[in-house]
């Protein structure tokens, strides 16, 4: 079975579209989303319409969670160092995407599992028990082995970090889909994975990334300068300080 794993859409509805076209042409026979639907893009309602359309199974991510769930202090408290990110996102970003996603479309993201098996596949957002923690992609292979070991899968694929990467370990493989909509490794294209058999690839995919940009700058997202700014250069931009109070 030819699998695509699409994840990190959020809110960018161009780049899923153009995804979508490069899919009727590498033919997977299912996709899966790996969460991150709706926050930090001008088209949130829209982006959870066409994937809940399309009937894929996924998993929920982060900024899915923050749509309904505040954890910044938390957070805070147990992974210092992020706190402007976060101050954006509980503050700012997940209350717009909330407002305009509306109660069903929040209802439906609360029913995604926290993981996804098909087959020898196994997909979850960040970590298997921790939405909001993961390795980075220059991890040591014992730290991934020890973070999604315990899945038991041939193929083990997370998002979370937006930078793709395919790294062979005994007897697992642990793969990370990138981000459709916001790149952080510094290729401003869309990027998804493709699996089939022991096969598996990243996917990259042109989209319209400087209209995308003046569309958000055109929009009332309280954060559209700074993920503009994420999406001109295809890779992650240290957020202004926020007040902490």
């Amino acid at each position: 079975m030819r699998i695509a794993i699409v994840t990190d859409v959020h809110g960018n509805l161009p780049a899923l579209e153009a995804v979508l076209a490069d899919l009727k042409k590498t033919a997977p026979d299912l996709v899966l989303h790996g969460g991150d639907l709706a926050v930090n893009g001008c088209r949130p309602a829209e982006v959870i319409d066409l994937i809940r359309d399309l009937r894929w199974p996924g998993v929920v991510g982060n900024t899915d969670e923050a749509l309904w769930l505040d954890r910044e202090q938390e957070l805070e408290a147990r992974m210092p160092g992020k706190g402007d990110l976060r101050r954006r996102m509980f503050r700012s970003s997940a209350p717009w995407a909330r407002e305009r996603c509306g109660a069903d479309r929040v209802e439906w993201l609360k029913t995604l599992p926290m993981s996804y098996v098909q087959d020898d596949v196994t997909l979850v957002h960040a970590s298997p028990a921790d939405l909001w923690d993961s390795p980075s992609r220059d991890a040591a292979d014992d730290e991934l082995a020890r973070v999604y070991g315990p899945l038991n899968a041939r193929l083990a694929v997370y998002a979370h970090i937006h930078v793709p990467f395919i790294r062979v370990l005994p007897g697992m493989i642990v793969a990370n889909s990138g981000s459709v909509g916001m790149p952080f490794d510094g290729d401003r294209r869309a990027s998804y994975l493709l699996t089939e058999g022991a096969w598996t690839a990243i996917r990259r995919v042109e989209y319209d990334t400087d209209r995308e940009i003046r569309d958000l700058l055109a929009s009332d997202f309280p954060q559209r300068e700074w993920v503009a700014e994420v999406l001109r250069r295809g890779e992650f931009v240290p957020p202004s300080p926020v007040p902490a109070a």
